[in-house]
């Protein structure tokens, strides 16, 4: 049942995209945070210590020596009924592997922001999505966040997603390093009242409990020649790719929930930005958005028919959603701000070349890379691949075009 919430006089904020993390962290009334500081989520940490300490955040902050430690605590909460939060980028998430895999076969529902940033060598501390594009087939739920405002709405959305009993799944809320990490806008609060109605009690453990009025076995070693094991974890992996598929239809019920009761709709598994009649597309991921679409607007008044199609849920892939996007276009240029080694390619691109084949017609394809290390994606970058990509409806694509080579020829 749709809770009704009383109109209020909106409150407005200016921040950057760590603290909006952190505001919706308290929001959602977390009961336990272990986060350890890494460029560029430091802010982060300070942030939620901050609110801790001020008595804004009614949570057990847990100081830990690494980010190992991190969800290895925030597992063991978890298991005890706690909501939990965390926040990590970069190396901080290599060192969390271990644990980061292990999450979802618990099926434990945590948030986590990745503050995404690309990853070692050479020596990077900037943004770039080669972080949690590492780890996209790992079993968490991804989304990708266009703006600040978008952050903080997600992050709280992320908890009503991840504890929904049809899915049952860690959510990594994912926003660019530097740009939106550092960067400052006017965000709107939403009520607390709202947010608690939204939320509802924490029910996490009810499937998985360490509880001594219900002893079970945690984890149970899997294997052997009998067949019983293997049989077993086949059956534990069915069920959390159940999940991964159920969370495309609670991700978009969240959201038009969500815009229900703050009046603020954000896309749950992809926007669609000027599609109308496009004859090509291209496709975007995170806040390099914001340029594509200043970008397709000037292209719109010179007549190209162009539209944008944003990412925003990635992993479950919207297959269905992007190929019925898709399906009139005749060319597509997908930017990636990581790469995809195995296929010389963005790993963005890999995917929708998979969703091509519920198109009707055969779509000619351009895969871009660009962002990496921090480097703008500019309007005027977008403004090649437009051209570029509305060359590919008349004759085929080439090799990957990388935005930001030093070596690149002059357009």
């Amino acid at each position: 049942m749709s809770a009704v919430i009383q109109p209020r006089k909106a409150q407005y904020v200016v921040c950057d995209g760590n603290e909006a993390a952190a505001l919706a962290v308290a929001l959602a009334r977390v009961d336990m945070v272990a986060v350890y500081p890494i460029t560029p989520q430091s802010s982060l940490v300070e942030y939620l210590a901050k609110f801790v300490a001020d008595g804004k955040l009614a949570a057990e902050l847990v100081d830990v020596e690494g980010e190992h430690s991190v969800l290895s605590v925030l597992q063991g909460a978890a298991l005890a009924g706690a909501r939990t939060y965390t926040a990590t980028c970069g190396p901080g998430l290599a060192f969390m592997f271990e644990p980061y895999i292990r999450t979802p076969g618990l099926r434990l529902p945590l948030v986590m922001s990745i503050v995404t940033r690309d990853t070692l060598s050479p020596q990077s501390v900037w943004g770039g999505h080669q972080d949690a594009m590492s780890v996209r087939e790992a079993g968490w739920i991804q989304m990708y966040c266009e703006s600040v405002q978008e952050v903080l709405d997600t992050v709280v959305m992320a908890y009503r997603i991840a504890e929904d009993h049809n899915v049952m799944l860690p959510v990594n809320v994912c926003h660019d390093g530097n740009y939106l990490s550092y960067g400052s806008t006017r965000i709107e609060l939403p009520a607390q009242d709202a947010v608690d109605t939204f939320l509802g009690t924490p029910d996490v453990n009810w499937h998985a409990a360490l509880d001594p009025l219900r002893p079970m076995a945690i984890d149970p070693l899997t294997g052997g020649a009998g067949g019983v094991g293997p049989a077993l974890f086949v059956g534990y992996r069915k069920g959390q790719c159940a999940g991964m598929h159920n969370a495309l239809e609670a991700i978009t019920a969240t959201h038009q929930e969500w815009g229900r009761i703050t009046g603020r709709q954000h896309a749950p598994l992809i926007e669609e930005y000027r599609m109308d009649g496009a004859e090509f597309a291209i496709l975007t991921l995170g806040s390099m958005t914001g340029a594509g679409k200043d970008a397709i607007d000037e292209a719109r008044t010179r007549g190209l028919a162009v539209g944008l199609v944003k990412v925003k849920t990635y992993r479950p892939f919207p297959v269905a959603a992007l190929a019925a996007a898709l399906n009139d276009v005749k060319a597509i240029g997908v930017v990636d701000r990581s790469v995809d080694f195995g296929w010389n390619c963005g790993p963005l691109y890999r995917d929708t070349l998979s969703a091509l084949h519920h198109v009707a017609a055969p779509i000619r394809s351009q895969s871009f890379i660009g962002g990496l290390a921090g480097a703008d994606i500019t309007v005027e970058d977008f403004g090649r691949v437009i051209e570029t990509t509305s060359a590919l409806v008349r004759g085929a694509g080439g090799a990957t075009i990388w935005i930001n080579d030093k070596d690149r020829a002059p357009a």
